[in-house]
């Protein structure tokens, strides 16, 4: 699948990602390749992207939202 992680100052990350697990409001959450539709708020915490080479990237967000719409993500963070 496709991720963007984008701020308002920049785009921190945009790539082919295996998958990536969120601070949901709720809970931790993660999205897997041909995840079902979402759209979630997100809070304080790490965002840990896992690419398509078992890389793992951790990215600090102060809130935001995530879209998962036919197998792109974007995730607007501040």
């Amino acid at each position: 699948m496709f991720l963007e992680i984008i701020t308002p100052d920049k785009k921190l990350f945009s790539g082919e990602v295996k998958s990536i697990v969120l601070p949901g409001t709720d809970g931790k959450f993660g999205i897997l390749n041909h995840h079902a539709p979402i759209i979630s708020s997100l809070k304080k915490g790490t965002v840990k992207v896992t690419d398509t080479v078992e890389k793992t990237q951790n990215f600090e967000i102060k809130g935001g939202v995530v879209e998962m719409l036919n197998n792109q993500v974007i995730i607007l963070a501040e």
